[in-house]
C-alpha cells in the first residue's frame, strides 16, 4: 500500500515519556516492525518539544533548552537508523523515498514540531536542515517567535505571523523545507499562504465542519490549501475526528471524503499523530500496522485504488517534490 505518514511523535514518546523499547520494537503505535506490517514506504518522525517540560524560568530559556533537545533527538534518530540499517534509512530528498523503498527498507524523514525552538535565530533553520530536518511545524499550542497557535480565544486565533515568522517561511522556502501549519492560528494559516512561494502542509489536521475544534481546518481553508497545491494529513485523535475518547474508523473516512469534496483529490494525505496523544478508550486503528483497515473502509466508500494511492503516498510525495 506504500504508506507515507506525515506525522508521528514516537521519538518524543521514546525519549521523553520513557517508553519501553526503541524504533525497532516498542509498545507504542509506531515501530519498524509495525511500519513493515502496515506497508509503510516512509514515516515522518517529529522532534517534538513540549516547552513546559524544558529547563528554564522563562519561555525563551525553555525554548533554548528545547533547541538543544531537538539536536539530541536528531542524534538518537541517527543512532537508531544505524542500528537498524537493514530496515530503515534516512531520506533527505524526495527521490530518496523511492530509492529506499526499492531496497526493501522504510524511509525516515526528520521534522521539528514547535518552531519556537528557533528562539528568534534564523540561522538555526540552516543548522537543522544540515542535520537532516526537512519539515517544521511552525507552532504547537503556545505563542512563539513565529506567531500564534490555534485557540478558542477569538483574538488569539486572529493573530498571524510575526515579522520574524515571515522571514522563517521565506527561509524555509529557500532551503526546501516543508512549512507545516498544523497547530497554527487561523491568522497564521492565511499569512503563511500569502507569504509562501511553495505549497504548504497541514500534516495532522482534520475538517472543522465535521469536528468543531480550532485545531481543524475550515472549508475555506481546505479549499485554499488545495488550490495552493498543499496537503492535509488525516489526524487519528478522537477529539479532532468528532468523538472525545474514541478514534472511529467511520469518522476517519468521513473526514477524508469531506477533504476530497472541498479541496480536491490532491488534498488528503495521512498524518496519524500516533504516539502524540492519549486518553483514547478505543481506537479502531491502534497502530500503524493496522492501516489496511482504513484502506478497505475507503474502498467500500467507493474510492478507487488510484485515488487511495494519492491519499496513501502520492500527494505527500508531490508536495515534497514541489519544494
Amino acid at each position: 500500500m506504500n504508506l507515507i505518514d506525515l506525522h508521528c511523535d514516537t521519538l518524543w514518546r521514546l525519549m521523553d515519556l520513557e517508553g519501553e523499547g526503541d524504533l525497532l520494537d516498542n509498545d507504542g503505535s509506531v515501530s519498524i516492525r509495525k511500519l513493515e506490517s502496515g506497508g509503510a514506504m516512509a514515516q515522518f518522525f517529529a522532534c517534538f518539544v513540549y516547552r513546559d517540560a524544558m529547563d528554564g524560568n522563562t519561555p525563551e530559556e525553555q525554548y533554548e533548552a528545547g533547541y538543544w533537545h531537538v539536536l539530541d533527538m536528531i542524534d538518537y534518530m541517527a543512532a537508531q537508523t544505524e542500528r537498524c540499517s537493514g530496515r530503515l534509512e534516512m531520506a533527505k530528498e524526495p527521490a530518496d523515498i523511492e530509492i529506499i523503498h526499492k531496497k526493501g527498507k522504510i524511509a525516515a524523514v526528520l521534522t521539528v514540531e514547535e518552531g519556537g525552538v528557533l528562539n528568534g535565530r534564523l540561522a538555526r533553520l540552516e543548522e537543522l536542515y544540515e542535520r537532516g530536518v526537512r519539515l517544521m511545524t511552525l507552532l504547537w499550542n503556545y505563542e512563539n517567535c513565529i506567531g500564534a497557535p490555534n485557540s478558542r480565544d477569538r483574538l488569539l486565533m486572529e493573530k498571524g505571523l510575526t515579522p520574524f515568522g515571515i522571514q522563517v517561511v521565506e527561509k524555509m522556502n529557500g532551503l526546501g523545507m516543508i512549512v507545516d501549519i498544523s497547530h497554527a492560528s487561523d491568522g497564521v494559516f492565511w499569512d503563511v499562504l500569502r507569504h509562501s512561494r511553495k505549497p504548504v502542509a497541514a500534516t495532522h489536521s482534520n475538517c472543522r465542519a465535521l469536528a468543531d475544534h480550532p485545531r481543524n481546518l475550515t472549508d475555506e481553508m481546505l479549499k485554499a490549501l488545495g488550490e495552493n497545491g498543499g496537503v492535509a494529513g488525516l489526524n487519528f485523535y478522537g477529539p479532532f475526528l468528532g468523538t472525545p475518547d474514541v478514534s472511529r474508523l467511520e469518522e476517519m473516512t468521513a473526514h477524508i471524503l469531506h477533504m476530497i469534496k472541498v479541496g480536491g483529490m490532491d488534498l488528503p494525505a495521512i498524518g496519524t499523530d500516533f504516539d502524540g496523544f492519549d486518553g483514547m478508550q478505543k481506537m479502531d486503528i491502534p497502530d500503524i500496522g493496522r492501516m489496511g483497515r482504513l484502506w478497505e473502509a475507503l474502498k467500500k466508500k467507493g474510492l478507487t485504488e488510484g485515488q487511495l494511492d494519492k491519499i496513501w503516498y502520492k500527494n505527500a510525495l508531490r508536495l515534497w517534490s514541489a519544494r
